[in-house]
């Protein structure tokens, strides 16, 4: 039957496309999706943090509070961000398929960038409105700002506790900045609302918004740097590419390298490719495993492919 048919071929495809991704002995043993990062934490602070989001947004209206506004939506933000990483963690599980080899670990360093653009949004967003209020005061129940922020950082406290805990993971790092960020944020409110409280200095709440969105912004552009270094295949921080080229030329039997790259398929997992060009094919089996070794033992990188070209132009080509 034409349906039986094609449920019989997408099989077979899925088939096929396991046996070309699965490793044989000797192999790089690296995984190309993650074991589970504490995902039900991840819900649970997302849940949490959405929650009081919610209850800041009311009383800061009904205090008229820009510093509790401006956590209030930073909250709503990290919540967005939580969102992200636990989406992101549930698709960089995914196994590869035969259209994405690599699997989908690139995809939480593609929502820790959507994340950083985001917060960039908000720092900008929280720097006009104190712009205005510093031109023109308004007034602030400084009494509820305490109350509220106070148990706005206690939360804060407890959802970057938690965090904490998975520093592998490139984006819970940038949800970890979000709420971070947010817990300067409640101090900061707690700080307004006491100071609104006893002296009745309004100025004080868009100020110390402004000094919040600033330390918010340095850490914003941290991670936007490093996700978009590891979008764009980069390097990774740890490996010295220029000493790589060194020690591969500085092989006994190897007389030159090029189209040399290095870069993470996935946070902490690099790879190599490159050209050697070797005096005698023979010797290239004892070669490369000298490059292996050192590779892994000198630089860490185990997922190595290399192509061995002789002098008079035969190509001999491996994977490892």
């Amino acid at each position: 039957m034409p349906h039986d048919s094609h449920i019989h071929k997408k099989q077979d495809t899925q088939d096929k496309s396991a046996h070309l991704h699965a490793h044989r002995h000797g192999d790089a043993e690296h995984q190309h999706y993650f074991a589970d990062r504490s995902q039900s934490i991840l819900a649970w602070a997302l849940g949490l943090t959405l929650f009081f989001a919610g209850v800041e947004v009311v009383f800061g209206f009904l205090s008229n509070s820009l510093a509790l506004i401006s956590d209030a939506g930073h909250m709503v933000t990290d919540s967005a961000a939580l969102g992200l990483a636990l989406l992101a963690q549930l698709i960089a599980k995914r196994p590869p398929t035969a259209r994405h080899t690599f699997g989908f670990g690139r995809s939480e360093a593609l929502a820790a960038f959507v994340n950083g653009l985001v917060m960039l949004g908000v720092v900008a967003w929280i720097s006009f409105e104190a712009l205005q209020r510093l031109a023109s005061p308004e007034k602030v129940q400084g009494g509820i700002v305490m109350i509220v922020a106070a148990i706005g950082l206690a939360i804060n406290i407890i959802v970057a506790w938690v965090l904490s805990h998975d520093k592998e993971s490139m984006n819970t790092r940038a949800a970890l900045i979000h709420v971070m960020g947010d817990l300067l944020g409640s101090l900061a409110a707690i700080i307004s609302g006491a100071i609104i409280y006893y002296t009745g200095w309004m100025p004080i709440d868009p100020i110390l918004s402004i000094f919040v969105s600033l330390l918010i912004l340095k850490s914003t552009i941290g991670v936007l740097k490093e996700s978009f270094h590891f979008l764009m295949k980069g390097v990774p921080h740890q490996i010295n590419y220029i000493q790589i080229g060194n020690d591969l030329e500085a092989t006994p039997g190897v007389a030159s390298v090029h189209d040399l790259h290095v870069w993470d398929m996935s946070p902490g997992q690099p790879a190599l490719i490159g050209h050697l060009e070797i005096d005698d094919l023979s010797a290239w089996p004892r070669i490369l495993e000298s490059i292996k070794k050192m590779l892994l033992e000198k630089h860490g990188i185990d997922h190595i492919t290399l192509q061995a070209e002789v002098l008079r132009d035969d190509e001999f080509d491996t994977d490892t």
